[in-house]
């Protein structure tokens, strides 16, 4: 039902609304780990408020960043293959933790990245995919 639903969006609008709802779940995180971080740092007052607020920022946008990453390349590959599979969401966590780990421009820091966000990636497209089977019986 929900692919059915989902077939006729465009794969734009679906990163679209993948970042915005992760990069919020990485802000929250943010939150919650920033003070935590400052105090550890031996931060107070307007420097403390100053990292919590550095820290929302910039774990929302890498959140948001893979998230509309994988969520894209995904899409695609679903709507070039005709299939909703896991080679989907293998390539998609692929890609989207290479993207993410290019920065460090250390290869095998890029390869592992890529590999162990493939593999989550495969791994929660599977639990997802199992969940709508025991909901259609």
């Amino acid at each position: 039902m929900e692919e059915e639903l989902l077939a006729g969006v465009p794969c734009s609008s679906r990163a679209v609304e993948s970042v915005i709802r992760v990069s919020t779940a990485g802000g929250l995180y943010g939150f919650c780990a920033g003070p935590h971080n400052a105090r550890k740092l031996g931060l107070s007052g307007v420097s403390q408020a100053s990292y919590v607020a550095k820290s929302i920022g910039k774990i929302g946008f890498q959140c948001g960043i893979v998230s509309g990453i994988f969520t894209l390349t995904n899409c695609g590959l679903q709507r070039y293959r005709g299939k909703s599979d896991w080679v989907n969401a293998l390539v998609g966590g692929a890609v989207a933790g290479a993207a993410v780990a290019l920065r460090t421009r250390n290869w095998s820091h890029v390869l592992t990245t890529a590999g162990l966000v493939s593999i989550f990636s495969v791994l929660a497209n599977s639990t997802r995919t199992d969940l709508k089977q025991q909901q259609q019986h």
